[in-house]
């Protein structure tokens, strides 16, 4: 059974109602299991209303699971945008085709630009970004990752779906990981929300984390954007391509992250569906007791204030010095932002908070020697600008 129909089989508005029916007495159950293997059911009345009282006691045994699995460490890592060009039309980004911003593909003496600063930064992971479009293919993306691999010890992809094929090729190219995130799991709110172009087709992004899986790529990461529905019933639609994805393809790594709607432009107010810090902090709580193996990531989309506290709770990665728009870190061309960061810190800020709490910054998160690919330590510079 492939995860697409895996989902079919559960209705999204009959999962939030059967996690709103949820009762103490099932918390205390998913809470007694101690490190055991938590079933879906469990997942569920951990996600639950009912679960908000039991909240000091979950987030005491996320962190005490991540520091046995993980130990005291988080990895860091930056986002390095390719482009903005996009052929989608999603009401919450605002890379959004239906937006006028100016559009910005980088050429390779800009992607050198925007690294040198990555690196001058102390990065040794970037996380590349695009729009969802023709214009940045396959062939560009191969030309990015021969462009940085020397470099950089890790390279991660957040673009546009492809096919196995594409994504063999992609990491023996240098490719560590790809984040291919569906958003929301709600086949009703998918439809108002991904109005046209190829991420319409949401069958075809449910498959993307099968062919990662059957690719072999190193560590697939999922998630949902939180808003957009109810976010109980995301977060347990995620759990159940989670638990799949380990079972299914458990030579692979796992990573979850927890994005929540920003202010972008074309910002058009839209109905949001609550999801708050606190129910932030549930979720990854949640799935840090579900999923004792998967890496959990916190953006700069929260705030210093949050991500200062919320990270003990479950957190393995968190980016930092982030900006979200092609040329920003080199130029700083702020109108093409996706949407607005909030913790503004630089990497060695953040770097600096974290040793001052007993944490190790980490940041790399695979190293190509692992692979043979091996480069001499000249060459691993930081790019000349």
């Amino acid at each position: 059974m492939t995860f697409e129909a895996l989902w079919r089989v559960h209705d999204f508005r009959a999962v939030a109602a059967r996690i709103a029916g949820k009762n103490a007495r099932d918390v205390r159950r998913a809470l007694g299991r101690g490190r055991g293997r938590l079933s879906l059911e469990d997942f569920a009345a951990l996600l639950s209303p009912a679960a908000v009282p039991f909240l000091e006691e979950i987030a005491q045994a996320s962190h005490q699971y991540t520091v046995a699995r993980f130990g005291r460490t988080i990895q860091l890592y930056a986002p390095l945008y390719l482009s903005n060009a996009c052929a989608n039309i999603c009401t919450y980004c605002g890379f959004s085709a239906h937006n006028r911003i100016e559009r910005l593909v980088l050429d390779d003496q800009a992607i050198l630009a925007e690294s040198a600063v990555l690196a001058k930064m102390g990065m040794q992971h970037l996380l590349l970004l695009t729009g969802e479009s023709p214009r940045v293919g396959p062939d560009d993306l191969v030309r990015a990752l021969r462009l940085l691999r020397a470099h950089f010890a890790s390279l991660s992809f957040e673009v546009q779906p492809f096919g196995i094929d594409e994504y063999l090729r992609f990491g023996k190219e240098g490719m560590n990981a790809v984040m291919v995130y569906q958003e929301t799991y709600d086949p009703v709110a998918y439809a108002r929300h991904h109005l046209r172009g190829p991420k319409a087709n949401m069958v075809y992004r449910l498959e993307t984390p099968d062919r990662l899986g059957l690719a072999g790529v190193k560590k697939i990461g999922l998630g949902a954007l939180y808003g957009l529905s109810d976010w109980r019933a995301e977060a347990w639609f995620v759990g159940l391509h989670l638990r799949y994805l380990e079972e299914n393809y458990w030579r692979s790594r796992t990573s979850i992250s927890f994005p929540r709607l920003r202010p972008h432009q074309g910002d058009d107010a839209m109905a949001l569906s609550a999801f708050g810090e606190r129910d932030l902090v549930q979720a990854i709580c949640a799935f840090r007791l579900f999923s004792q193996e998967v890496e959990l990531s916190l953006s700069t989309r929260e705030s210093a204030r949050f991500r200062n506290h919320a990270f003990r709770l479950g957190i393995t990665a968190m980016s930092a010095g982030s900006c979200t728009n092609p040329g920003g870190y080199a130029h700083g061309q702020a109108s093409l932002e996706q949407f607005s960061i909030d913790d503004a810190r630089s990497p060695a800020e953040v770097a600096s908070f974290l040793r001052a709490q007993g944490y190790e910054p980490i940041w790399k998160d695979w190293d190509g020697t692992y692979d043979g690919q091996v480069v001499q330590r000249s060459e691993r510079e930081a790019p000349a600008c």
